[in-house]
């Protein structure tokens, strides 16, 4: 169940991103989105049994989806790291080709010794006890447990940076981060474990399994959906209000025309602006009116407070959309293979 939840999910987090970051530059985010879920969608024992049957029936395609993961984990560290403005050079080198294609060889080499039989759907719990299964999962999470730790280090970093609900989905990057590097842990202990015989604390552990990939699972999933969430509902929210002040301007700007004709009479195009533009527009041929010598017009209290809220929320959005407002949190890995639950 847990393959087929996360599975949806992730299609789910995909169909959403399509829609809540349209238009978006980065693409590091939706990348690791999609590749996650193809992974965990192979991860399905329906999926892995029919996609395993066409390639020969060899459990290949636990090397297909575990790579494929690797590469969502990888576009996932830099999405996070660029979102949140994380440039450490330590986290640079964590997060860079060169630790991603050094995992993948590695990962690729050790599959290569695994004698691996025919298909099976629990494959670290049937071949963990071979040398080279267990070397092939311990490169995988070793991976995954560093760029983790990047992870949580960039979201530690914009939690303090944020404000008020600005800051969860940078505490849910964080908790998610920290469950799946406990992850990462808790797998490569069983692997160790499992190799050399003790089945008791191979046992114990995997109890954690199950709530730490559904843990990190959930709160990854929840960082990652969560900001362009909140970009959405702040941009709702300064639309409705900036056609409120427009509503409450286009009067007094009409007026203010009416005896010091303005530049926005003369263009056509003026009425297909956006709101904010035109506000901005009405606001200065307004100002204009007011201290032209040439022309008598005064604003009366209710017209220049109106006036004045406007210019105030024109001024936020210039800080809204500076660089630093979308250092945000950002992503979402799905690291571990539910089928490897030992």
């Amino acid at each position: 169940m847990i393959p087929i939840a996360a599975s949806a999910l992730m299609w789910l987090l995909v169909a959403s991103l399509l829609i809540l970051r349209r238009g978006r530059a980065d693409r590091s985010i939706m990348y690791s989105a999609v590749t996650i879920a193809v992974a965990m969608t192979f991860n399905v024992d329906t999926t892995y049994r029919w996609a395993d049957a066409v390639l020969g029936g060899t459990n290949i395609v636990t090397l297909l989806a575990d790579l494929t993961l690797m590469v969502g984990v990888f576009f996932l560290g830099r999405g996070v790291a660029k979102a949140m403005q994380y440039q450490s050079r330590v986290a640079q080198i964590a997060l860079g080709l060169p630790v991603l294609a050094g995992a993948v060889v590695g990962a690729v080499t050790a599959f290569a010794f695994i004698d691996r039989g025919e298909t099976t759907t629990t494959f670290m719990l049937d071949l963990g006890a071979q040398p080279a299964a267990a070397t092939y999962s311990i490169i995988q999470f070793t991976y995954d447990g560093v760029v983790l730790t990047a992870m949580a280090a960039a979201a530690s970093r914009q939690i303090g940076r944020s404000r008020g609900a600005e800051r969860l989905p940078a505490v849910s990057v964080l908790v998610g981060s920290l469950t799946g590097v406990t992850l990462s842990l808790v797998v490569i202990a069983m692997d160790l474990a499992h190799i050399i015989g003790n089945l008791t604390l191979m046992d114990g552990l995997s109890a954690a399994y199950d709530p730490l990939f559904l843990a990190t699972f959930l709160f990854l999933c929840l960082g990652l959906g969560a900001q362009p969430a909140l970009r959405w509902a702040r941009a709702r929210s300064r639309g409705e209000k900036t056609r409120a002040l427009l509503a409450q301007v286009t009067p007094t700007w009409e007026r203010a025309i009416d005896v010091r004709p303005g530049l926005s009479q003369l263009e056509p195009s003026f009425h297909r602006e956006d709101d904010e533009t035109r506000l901005h527009r009405q606001i200065v041929e307004v100002r204009d009116a007011v201290i032209d010598p040439r022309v008598t017009f005064t604003l009366s209290d209710a017209e220049r407070v109106a006036v004045e809220s406007a210019e105030a929320h024109l001024m936020t959005g210039d800080v809204a959309r500076s660089p630093d407002a979308d250092a945000r949190p950002a992503d979402v890995p799905d690291v571990g293979r539910p089928k490897e639950a030992h």
